[in-house]
């Protein structure tokens, strides 16, 4: 049985998609049990044999600040979601909350792992392929320094093994040039990292991708700070958004779009499928010595219900003893990058 832990009351609509969406999951995942974590009196009419009701007396707003969420919010849902997976009553945590203070009250609870200065949010973006290419940091670091970008390659490389069952994922740096030579000081020292690892065996490193080369499926890691990785994933959203807005608008026009639209629509349909970014909800904070996953707070239901197959799939592959396992073979390196003259990570 696996047990996921749910803050239902956050996110942009609380409780109203987060418990459609646990009930959606539970009908189509018999090995799974949820906590739901929140205030008593909005959850006590769900009644099912696999749910555990969790009181949390608060509620962290997607507006707090961290220091609020941290310091004055300690019985808010979010912190008691997390609070299961530190504690071993669930295996994973989900929440749809303030993207900022999750990523703290997680760090705050459940600590980083041995050899890992920051979590990183990954999460799988749509490619051409008719797959996804896994992308990490998507907004936890903005400011990353090479040997961040290292350890996020090790982490996403686990993520990927995990939940995609392959052995040697392949990692590239996304840079604004296939070349040695292009980038920023930081990218250029993160590629002599990321290939001393390929060397050592740590990772399949691929070398320089550019932003194109991630929808293309060129390899299925693309490591990034968290301030492109965020512009990135919001981009591919707006786009499919659009795309969208576009067919529909069009089919609208006059009879003989409508007429395309009927014969085209299975074509169609299956596209709008590929790319809708509900499908892709639910990014991994690696790094933390417990699993937790952050939905978008505007979710859906069937987003959020994504986001609980994820975090399900994560636990059920044994995410968290994969990245353990990855980041101690990696260990020297990853102790040699930080003690290298002139490099400090902070």
């Amino acid at each position: 049985m696996i047990t996921l832990a749910v803050d239902c009351m956050g996110g942009d609509h609380g409780p109203r998609v987060t418990l459609a969406a646990c009930r959606q999951f539970l009908n189509t995942h018999p090995d799974a049990h949820l906590l739901l974590v929140g205030k008593v009196e909005e959850l006590k009419n769900f009644k099912h044999e696999r749910v555990t009701i969790v009181p949390a007396t608060e509620v962290v707003r997607m507006d707090d600040p961290v220091e609020v969420a941290l310091r004055k919010k300690k019985d808010s849902s979010m912190r008691v979601t997390v609070q299961q997976v530190k504690e071993g009553a669930a295996q994973a945590a989900v929440s749809a909350g303030n993207t900022g203070a999750l990523m703290a009250i997680s760090r705050y609870v459940l600590k980083t792992l041995d050899g890992i200065d920051r979590p990183a949010i990954a999460s799988g973006l749509p490619n051409s392929t008719g797959g996804e290419t896994t992308m990490l940091d998507l907004g936890a670091n903005v400011d990353c320094s090479a040997e961040h970008l290292l350890q996020f390659a090790v982490m996403g490389s686990a993520l990927v093994s995990a939940l995609k069952n392959t052995d040697a994922p392949s990692v590239g740096l996304l840079n604004v040039g296939e070349e040695l030579i292009k980038g920023s000081e930081v990218i250029k020292r993160a590629g002599e990292l990321l290939r001393a690892a390929g060397e050592a065996g740590n990772l399949n490193f691929y070398g320089n991708v550019e932003g194109n080369d991630t929808f293309k499926g060129v390899v299925d890691i693309v490591v990034c700070d968290g301030f492109v990785g965020n512009v990135s994933l919001k981009t591919t959203e707006g786009v499919a958004s659009m795309i969208s807005g576009l067919l529909k608008a069009e089919f609208k026009r006059n009879i003989f779009t409508k007429l395309a639209a009927v014969i085209s629509y299975p074509v169609l349909s299956a596209l709008m499928k590929r790319v809708d970014h509900r499908r892709y909800n639910g990014a991994a904070l690696l790094g933390l010595r417990g699993l937790v996953f952050k939905s978008h707070g505007s979710a859906d239901v069937m987003a959020f219900e994504f986001a609980l197959k994820r975090a399900y799939d994560a636990a059920k592959n044994n995410l968290l003893d994969r990245v353990r396992s990855r980041i101690a073979a990696a260990a020297p390196l990853l102790l040699a990058a930080h003690t290298e003259p002139g490099n400090s990570t902070p």
